[in-house]
């Protein structure tokens, strides 16, 4: 009884339609009944706080329990967030002008936001500047980054109209310089690596565990718990899994990308398919600098101790593109990159 009025309160929130389309492809694919695929989508939701998405996504119905019980769901991740992110302190994450503000060491490149600041001090930008990015404050997953050409308007005014129209409230960046090995691979964006940290003290709790008056004398132990190189493709000016990209995971020791590219429609790249540039193999400059970099920004607002950075390579050296407060989970365990069939979790796990 205790399961049906559970799966009764979850079918009144979930995108029924959704569910019946992954439901259908999948047993299309494994010719499981599809009562059958509901029931254990069910039980993954109970046991692993697995959705449908991640049902799919990591391919559960080829896992058993105890390899189900191993990988990071949207449940879980939102659990880790819980334990290690004081909610107070998201702000600094969640708009890039505070974070930029915040980080502006680890950022290394101009920025100015456009709303709130001087129409002079805009347009000092824009002639210092002739192609930007554009970003919208408190945009995610790429959605309405432009690349902007000052040339494509007739003059910096009409630009700064567009800029300043109502609806739009960008932040404005100087173009990263892309390493000539990263950009080999794929030139029309900057390929990044999300390179995830968790801070915890020296004992392997979460600092929120310490009463807050006691928390500057605690010292802090970052760790590194996976990275991934997000590589763009299809023309697009960013290297988003949930815009086109495509991911593969980098042994975060040596900075060498393990296997192969997936996109987000499970489709598996050797070579890139606009460069021909091999993935497999990769070594990423300045490795060891990125690492420390990630480390050493984890510090700064400890409260905030599960984040995702995203880092991107330059001839100088690795600098912050953006960080993720919620550093997601969709990207660390496709099938493809997990032969053995062993998720993330055990990577969280700082008792040993």
């Amino acid at each position: 009884m205790g399961n049906i009025i559970y799966i009764l309160k979850r079918l009144k929130t979930m995108d029924t339609k959704a569910m019946k389309e992954k439901i259908n492809s999948i047993h299309d694919k494994t010719k499981m009944s599809k009562f059958a695929i509901f029931m254990d989508m069910q039980k993954c939701a109970r046991r692993y706080g697995a959705g449908y998405m991640d049902y799919d996504l990591y391919e559960m119905y080829n896992l058993t329990d105890e390899q189900r019980n191993t990988y990071l769901t949207r449940g879980r991740n939102n659990e880790l967030v819980t334990k290690y992110c004081d909610k107070s302190k998201l702000h600094y994450f969640m708009n890039k002008d505070e974070f930029n503000k915040t980080f502006n060491k680890y950022i290394k490149r101009d920025w100015i936001k456009v709303n709130g600041e001087s129409k002079e001090k805009v347009l000092e930008f824009l002639n210092k500047h002739s192609t930007f990015m554009a970003k919208p404050i408190d945009g995610g997953c790429g959605k309405g980054i432009e690349k902007i050409h000052t040339s494509s308007y007739n003059s910096l005014e009409e630009l700064y109209a567009y800029l300043t129209k109502e609806g739009n409230n960008f932040e404005l960046e100087e173009v990263i310089e892309q390493h000539p090995d990263v950009a080999k691979i794929y030139p029309d964006a900057i390929n990044t690596v999300r390179i995830v940290t968790i801070v915890t003290t020296k004992d392997g709790k979460s600092l929120l565990t310490i009463p807050e008056e006691e928390r500057k004398n605690v010292e802090l132990e970052p760790h590194i718990i996976c990275s991934y190189f997000r590589i763009g493709n299809g023309g697009r000016c960013v290297d988003n899994f949930n815009s086109g990209g495509m991911v593969a995971p980098v042994d975060e020791n040596t900075g060498i990308v393990l296997q192969v590219a997936i996109d987000k429609q499970k489709n598996v790249y050797e070579k890139h398919p606009q460069t021909g540039e091999i993935i497999k193999g990769f070594k990423f400059p300045f490795w060891n600098e990125a690492i420390n970099l990630c480390k050493e920004a984890s510090k700064e607002i400890p409260e905030m101790g599960y984040v995702g950075w995203d880092v991107a390579f330059t001839p100088n050296g690795p600098l912050f593109v953006e960080a993720n407060e919620f550093p997601g989970h969709d990207i660390y365990q496709l099938p493809e990159h997990t032969p053995n069939k062993i998720g993330m979790m055990p990577k969280f796990d700082f008792s040993k």
